[in-house]
């Protein structure tokens, strides 16, 4: 382990529904110096919140929480917050198989020494080898692969509204997905980020991914309604209700729903309030 790596605290949050659980999790990271517990909450939107607030390394992540369940809430989380996310599930019927290839590492209830210290070993080596920004786009095959619905490029998930919704920049956005068709009023998309071949699309009322690039729904979108704001994540201009000076000339825009977004310095010039 390089010096700078045991220099460094791991930032960490424990998202679980159970008080016990939690403090099980906290007992046992106890005895790791380079583990840092930053906050732990009991539920999906608490742990959106978290992530927003501390901007933790790594995430220990309930898979059955009341309200948002484990994979709501990363549907939920923006692709340039992801923490590093280690499962943790009292239930072996969760396709440990697909866990086994996508996530960081998964842990069973009750939770095992020897376990937990194999899912820090492999934290730490993602960490070194910064693969981090690999493993937004890991977690967003796992939920493909969990939904049981076929992977659709962009264009076989848009096909259904036909190229004149397309053109149209008031038309709603028609997907796919899985069997049904549905129609998104422009409007009501909050965010796009995406990570690796998959995209997420936040809206009002729902999270909807996609295998495509960011570019190809760019292409999609009126560049001056949707800006790109990250290399991973642009947004819908009009839902921006305020923002605030970060470091290097970057700014965090705050979104009407509460979501705070990073706008990088070099995608500062393609948000109309700064032209």
């Amino acid at each position: 382990m390089s010096k700078t790596r045991r220099d460094r605290m791991i930032r960490t949050l424990i998202a679980d529904d159970e008080p016990l659980a939690r403090r099980g999790l906290e007992l046992r990271l106890a005895g790791e110096a380079d583990i840092r517990i930053v906050d732990q909450v009991g539920d999906g939107a608490a742990a959106v919140r978290a992530v927003s607030t501390h901007a933790p390394d790594l995430l220990f992540l309930d898979v059955q929480m009341p309200g948002l369940d484990g994979f709501a809430t990363l549907r939920a989380i923006p692709a340039q917050q992801m923490p590093l996310v280690v499962f943790v599930t009292a239930y072996d019927h969760y396709a440990l198989n697909a866990f086994e290839s996508n996530a960081i590492d998964y842990l069973l209830k009750p939770v095992d020494d020897s376990r937990l210290h194999q899912a820090l070993f492999r934290v730490r080596e993602a960490l070194d080898r910064r693969e981090a920004s690999d493993h937004r786009a890991r977690l967003l095959g796992l939920l493909g692969a969990l939904s049981g619905r076929p992977a659709l490029s962009l264009d076989e998930a848009l096909e259904a509204g036909g190229a004149h919704e397309l053109r149209d920049p008031d038309a709603p956005l028609a997907i796919r997905d899985g069997a049904r068709t549905v129609r998104l009023p422009r409007a009501s998309i909050r965010w796009v980020d995406a990570a690796g071949d998959y995209l997420c699309i936040h809206t009002d009322h729902e999270t909807h991914v996609l295998r495509a690039s960011l570019g190809q729904l760019e292409r999609r979108l009126d560049p001056a309604r949707f800006p790109r704001i990250h290399r991973s994540t642009l947004i819908n201009a009009a839902r921006v209700s305020s923002l605030r000076p970060h470091l290097n000339g970057e700014y965090f825009l705050t979104l009407d729903c509460g979501q705070e977004l990073k706008l990088s310095r070099s995608y500062r010039d393609r948000l109309a309030l700064f032209k």
